[in-house]
């Protein structure tokens, strides 16, 4: 009897145990169902489905079934609608236009190489590179022996007439007493008439090399030759290349040249576009340039040339445009971005950037409501990128309601629930 009583009571001590134990369970899983009940409710309305997703990827306006719209749907807590910031898309104007990288260079339609009319060695340079200068400012100097000789023989024929003038004045006075004949006198002349010619193809010889009458008049005073012959800018410009350097001989057209100028109020810009983009560009076509050196300025100019060939290793075609530059602020060599407009600008729904996210598949996505509280996922197809918006091409219409702010909140939250 005593063994009996002792197996009742070892049993019943067993059940109490058993009995606590499931009650201690149970209160540890409904605490931790309270405090992530939002969690269970999320994953509830977005379980992953990967079929039914393809179902509400469809065009704008198209009813996509309830079991997709489980799939791809959110409903925010109250504490995340303030995160949320949804907008009413509305169409906006987009411009047509293509894009390209380029470099600017000098126009060479307003470049000069300044060459010497004569050859010579150079004995004096006034101006430096990047120096600003105006039409007939002394740019070098050099010795030409041309020079000399053409100095040298107006000397020699400013001495000739002044005897044949003095000559002829005593010819003159023979004749008139009878001690020369009409002959010897008529002779006088003409010497005389022929040194006046010779004084003044002499002198004509010599402005050629810039010399001004005072200057020959000067030199035929003293009877010194001046060897210094002035190369002058024959264009206000800008210095853009200098290869003249004391000493150094130069001659008419033998490259490099001494000094170039060009008139940098345009400059070039020179891009090699795409083969399948030369169609779109017209001569006369306006286009907005940027560079990195004053990213919050735009240059305007326009196409000036579009090439007639295209290169056969890159297969692009070149196109150059002038650009606009009264300050002077771009330089040879630096890289720019334009932009052409191509065609008349189109109206078409748009989202600011912040509204559109990208999936783990490349796919585009916003999140569209009704009520500011639901939200449904739906592919979109992008355009390009204005002012802060996306053109969207496909999958919304103006009036449809998107999240702003907060949809990469949605996405992260959607991709978090399906795993």
């Amino acid at each position: 009897m005593c063994v009996v009583l002792s197996m009742a009571n070892r049993k019943k001590t067993v059940v109490l145990w058993a009995v606590t134990a499931l009650a201690l369970t149970s209160f540890a899983g409904g605490a931790y169902f309270a405090t992530h009940v939002d969690d269970f409710r999320s994953a509830g309305q977005v379980t992953a489905n990967a079929a039914a997703a393809d179902d509400t990827s469809g065009a704008a306006g198209r009813a996509p079934s309830p079991d997709s719209l489980a799939v791809n749907s959110l409903e925010l807590a109250e504490k995340d609608v303030a995160a949320v910031k949804p907008e009413v898309v509305a169409n906006r104007e987009f411009p047509v236009e293509k894009t390209a990288i380029g470099s600017i260079d000098f126009n060479q339609d307003m470049t000069v190489q300044v060459f010497t009319s004569y050859p010579g060695r150079i004995v004096q340079l006034s101006a430096q590179l990047g120096d600003e200068v105006k039409k007939g400012q002394v740019l070098f100097t050099i010795d030409s022996p041309d020079l000399v000789q053409a100095s040298s023989t107006l000397i020699s024929a400013a001495g000739v007439l002044d005897l044949t003038a003095r000559n002829l004045v005593r010819a003159k006075t023979l004749y008139d007493t009878k001690a020369w004949s009409q002959q010897q006198y008529e002779q006088a002349v003409s010497d005389q008439q022929t040194a006046e010619g010779n004084l003044r193809a002499a002198r004509d010889a010599v402005r050629i090399f810039g010399k001004t009458d005072a200057e020959m008049d000067r030199m035929i005073k003293e009877r010194k030759v001046d060897p210094i012959l002035v190369v002058s800018s024959p264009v206000p410009g800008r210095i853009s290349d200098r290869n003249a350097q004391p000493g150094l001989y130069v001659q008419p057209g033998n490259p490099p040249a001494p000094y170039s100028v060009a008139d940098v109020s345009t400059m070039w810009l020179l891009a090699n576009v795409p083969e399948s983009d030369a169609p779109a560009f017209r001569v006369g076509q306006s286009l907005r340039v940027k560079v990195m050196a004053y990213p919050d300025h735009e240059f305007e100019g326009r196409v000036d040339t579009i090439g007639l060939t295209v290169d056969p290793n890159t297969r692009r075609v070149l196109v150059r445009s002038v650009i606009k530059d009264p300050r002077h602020e771009l330089w040879a060599g630096m890289f720019a971005n334009f932009v052409i407009q191509v065609g008349d600008p189109v109206r078409s729904p748009a989202v600011p950037l912040n509204g559109v996210t990208r999936e783990g598949d490349g796919t585009m996505i916003v999140w569209v409501t009704t009520d500011r509280r639901h939200f449904t996922k739906r592919i979109v197809k992008l355009g390009i990128q204005y002012n802060g918006y996306h053109q969207i091409l496909d999958g919304l219409r103006a009036g449809d309601i998107v999240a702003t702010e907060g949809a990469l909140f949605m996405s992260n939250a959607l991709t978090t629930a399906t795993r």
